[in-house]
């Protein structure tokens, strides 16, 4: 193989892949790099969207969504059933059956268009080559007259709640669960936190979420946003608008959360609590020391984070 391309992408996402294969398909020499990881070590294509995102909490949505009209919903119909269980474990291997589907998919899409797939972290160096250091600690070099850089985002951290990956998650780890909490708590109110949310009320947990801001879905069409918050009422979803958790400790197993609203200061406990409060840029290893587009991306990323 040539270490030497038209153009390289740097990430496998729903960008990457597709900018690569078009440009393939455009008579360009292409190569994807990228090094996304499996909670269980395994290597895929697609980046968060097909791997820990969009398609996952899709597949356990429709999964938790019959269990909840099995056990609530088709008796008015005259549908009797007797007796209702929840098999997580299969439910979670549906979701990763139909997730390696199609991030098997996207290496056949690479064969079929010319693109050369590359296993590892890329990392665009200030001479204009990329350097990868592939998974077992190896690095290699190529060189090309474009670089596209489509790393994607990450779950934001708050230092007041850091991630341990089992107590407090990000959205990739709540949907990682073998049991389903007894009482979860959610930081943030937005798309991600009621989606995840959603699913794990239908399966018995009892939720509550937290919104700094003021208004539900904020940045919806409001009438929208009124319907939805009525759902999820409905589901029994306990949603605290104009509340700002300042912090939250794991002790003997559960996790101590201490949030603020209009009538003081308050403490919550809970089983599990996923951290949603937006993504941000996925920069870090990306652009070499010295690298004038590090400046820039730097600049872009801090932006998003104001916003």
């Amino acid at each position: 193989m040539s270490n030497s391309f038209d153009v390289i992408v740097i990430g496998a996402g729903p960008a990457g892949y597709v900018c690569a294969i078009r440009a393939a398909q455009n008579g360009l020499k292409v190569a994807c790099i990228d090094g996304w990881k499996n909670y269980d070590g395994s290597h895929a294509w697609g980046g968060t969207c097909l791997n820990a995102g969009c398609i996952p909490s899709k597949a356990l949505l429709e999964s938790s969504e019959m269990f909840h009209k099995a056990n609530h919903e088709l008796a008015v119909h005259g549908v009797k059933v007797t007796s209702v269980s929840l098999d997580l474990k299969a439910m979670q291997e549906r979701k990763q059956k139909i997730v390696k589907s199609l991030t098997g998919g996207i290496a056949q899409l690479f064969k079929g268009a010319g693109v050369t797939a590359i296993n590892g972290r890329g990392l665009y160096k200030k001479d204009g080559s990329v350097e990868v250091t592939a998974p077992d600690g190896s690095k290699q070099s190529y060189g090309a007259k474009h670089v596209v850089l489509a790393a994607g985002s990450v779950p934001i951290e708050l230092k007041s709640m850091a991630f341990d990956g089992k107590q407090i998650v990000d959205s990739w780890g709540a949907l990682e669960f073998d049991a389903v909490p007894g009482k979860l708590g959610v930081i943030g109110g937005g798309v991600i936190g009621l989606e995840l949310g959603s699913v794990w009320k239908r399966l018995g947990s009892e939720d509550t979420v937290f919104e700094a801001m003021d208004k539900f879905l904020f940045m919806a069409d409001q009438q929208i946003a009124t319907v939805a918050a009525r759902e999820f009422k409905k589901q029994g979803i306990d949603i605290k608008l104009s509340t700002k958790v300042s912090g939250a400790v794991v002790k003997s197993g559960k996790v101590n959360v201490t949030y603020t609203d209009a009538s003081g200061e308050h403490a919550a406990t809970f089983d599990k609590l996923i951290v949603c409060v937006g993504r941000r840029p996925q920069s870090e290893g990306l652009l070499d020391a010295g690298c004038i587009p590090s400046k820039a991306l730097l600049e872009s990323s801090e932006m998003f984070h104001k916003a």
